[in-house]
């Protein structure tokens, strides 16, 4: 059976197991939608966030204040556009804040060299996680070898200590083809699947959350990123599996006011 029927096969299989289940049920959580509610204190909660700006008219004021709250909450990490972070690293120097780059965002139609540079530059100005783009592209056209390899080289471009997560913008695929790529990201060897760009035109769902955590299972971890705006759609997504949230609107999750961030 070659690689691709193989896939597929797996894929089904999954699918099959997936049907029937309740959401949440086998993600590691509670589900919350069903009412079941897990408390978090602040700075509990800002362990699991991405203090994100992603914006391309964000100005260096933006990513001060950005720096500014993520120390104050002591949110787990920001997440920015590569050529910000030499700005935000120097901001972030001698804090427990981990500093994000996003990689091939947010169309993930770059080349795989042109991810793997931009990852290398990344890191070598102060990331230590990477979140790059999927070939969505090529997963719809089943070119399952290129897409693994597309991870695989930003995954050879990363240190021993690099995070990597790789977002599948679940808001254009189909189930099997979410289920597809969390198996070839896991398969390459990244640490997390997230969900969205927030640009794509959708967002973060608890039951894309459960499906993603479901096929990964413990070897992977699950980041739920696009429209997480407060606490209660935060802690479902947690509820659900995830174990990071991307978001703008971070400081509203972790002190309960109404978010108005796009991401």
């Amino acid at each position: 059976m070659d690689e691709q029927r193989l896939i597929q096969t797996i894929t089904s299989e999954i699918l099959k197991r997936l049907q029937g289940e309740a959401i949440g049920q086998n993600t590691g959580g509670p589900l919350l939608g069903s009412g079941y509610r897990v408390p978090m204190d602040t700075k509990e909660l800002a362990q699991y966030i991405d203090h994100t700006m992603l914006k391309p008219d964000a100005v260096t004021a933006t990513f001060d204040q950005l720096c500014s709250e993520a120390v104050q909450y002591r949110f787990k990490s920001v997440c920015v556009n590569s050529s910000w972070v030499p700005y935000v690293a120097k901001k972030l120097q001698g804090t427990s804040v981990r500093v994000c780059s996003v990689v091939g965002f947010p169309l993930g139609t770059m080349t795989s060299r042109s991810k793997a540079f931009e990852t290398r530059e990344a890191i070598e100005h102060g990331a230590s996680e990477i979140d790059m783009v999927l070939a969505i592209g090529k997963l719809k056209a089943r070119e399952y070898a290129y897409v693994e390899e597309d991870i695989l080289a930003v995954r050879r471009a990363t240190r021993s200590n690099t995070i990597l997560k790789v977002i599948i913008e679940t808001s254009m695929l189909t189930q099997e083809e979410k289920v597809l790529a969390c198996q070839l990201a896991k398969r390459a060897g990244a640490n997390f699947v997230k969900t969205s760009t927030g640009f794509g035109g959708g967002g973060a769902t608890v039951e894309d959350i459960a499906l993603m955590k479901s096929v990964v299972g413990k070897d992977m971890e699950v980041k739920a990123s696009g429209g997480v705006r407060d606490y209660d759609k935060a802690m479902a997504m947690i509820g659900a599996g995830a174990t990071r949230i991307g978001a703008v609107s971070s400081v509203a999750i972790v002190t309960g006011s109404r978010g108005t961030g796009s991401y």
